[in-house]
């Protein structure tokens, strides 16, 4: 599954796949913003640490539970990488996204649960801030960084 977005995350391109995969028309997804396809169950701070990442230049490794427009979802192992300009500045981004392996959904949903509690019980304003907590306990119990764990599970 593949797809591109400009520096904001509105939808460049979509290949078949993936306009299959969210039942959106192409039409409805180019220009829509990414999120269109977020699903509830996805913490916020897993956003938040996706996009810090790729806006420092770096790529990012993630399992995302994605929403389609039925309502039905499907989860994913994403790459997302920034596309650079001949400039060498971030001109937008561009995501392969493959089948996950059955236990890191496992393991994923158990962690965006606690990461969602963790939203929950700490309101608006400071929801990110409790769900990174979440994680940064867990990376530092496994003595692992974000990535490391991305692609153990």
């Amino acid at each position: 599954i593949v797809s591109k977005t400009d520096l904001k995350g509105r939808i460049t391109y979509g290949n078949r796949i993936f306009i299959e995969f969210s039942g959106h028309s192409e039409q409805a997804l180019l220009g829509a913003q990414h999120n269109i396809i977020r699903h509830p169950d996805m913490p916020r701070a897993v956003f938040k640490l996706l996009w810090d990442t790729i806006q420092a230049g770096r790529e990012c490794n993630a399992y995302v539970k994605n929403l389609a427009k039925d309502g039905s979802f499907y989860w994913v192992f994403t790459n997302v990488t920034p596309s650079l300009g001949r400039d060498g500045n971030i001109t937008g981004y561009f995501s392969v996204r493959r089948k996950p392996k059955a236990a890191g959904v496992k393991t994923a949903t158990d962690l965006y649960r606690a990461m969602l509690e963790a939203e929950s019980k700490a309101g608006t304003r400071d929801a990110i801030a409790a769900s990174t907590k979440i994680l940064t306990d867990l990376l530092a119990e496994k003595g692992m960084s974000y990535d490391e764990l991305v692609l153990a599970i």
